[in-house]
């Protein structure tokens, strides 16, 4: 705090600012020197549109596979073995416009079962595949 040199005899009110200008201008020259450095380039491999989309206004059905606690596979409500899964994966994979596979695994199938799905799908040549959960 200053001291008055004058006659009222009392402390003077006023703050004194210039050094806290004086800092808050050397911590701005900082900031401005080193933001720059700061920030980095990261390369994403974002997706690429499609272009062998036939018809994307009009899509196919989806195909809905269920898989029962019991490892029990069903596609459209029909039951169906692993052989026939392929067969009709395999069916679907060769179609220009692909209809998407609604998996409907339930909560307390095995995760073997789901996983040998999801690579029969992928190794057919299956791009549009999604999970789906029945309530």
């Amino acid at each position: 705090m200053a001291f008055s040199s004058g006659n009222s005899g009392g402390p003077m009110a006023d703050i004194n600012v210039t050094p806290l200008v004086d800092v808050m201008l050397v911590l701005l020259i900082i900031f401005m020197i080193t933001a720059p450095m700061l920030s980095h380039k990261i390369k994403i491999d974002l997706p690429q549109p499609n272009p062998n989309i036939v018809n994307p206004e009009n899509p196919p059905d989806p195909v809905r596979l269920q898989i029962r606690q019991d490892g029990s596979l069903y596609w459209n409500d029909t039951p169906v073995d692993e052989l026939g899964l392929r067969a009709q994966i395999a069916v679907i994979a060769q179609q220009s416009n692909q209809p998407e596979l609604q998996i409907d695994a339930d909560d307390a199938a095995q995760y073997e079962v789901v996983a040998r799905v999801l690579s029969d799908a992928k190794g057919q040549g299956l791009t549009k595949i999604g999970f789906v959960n029945a309530q």
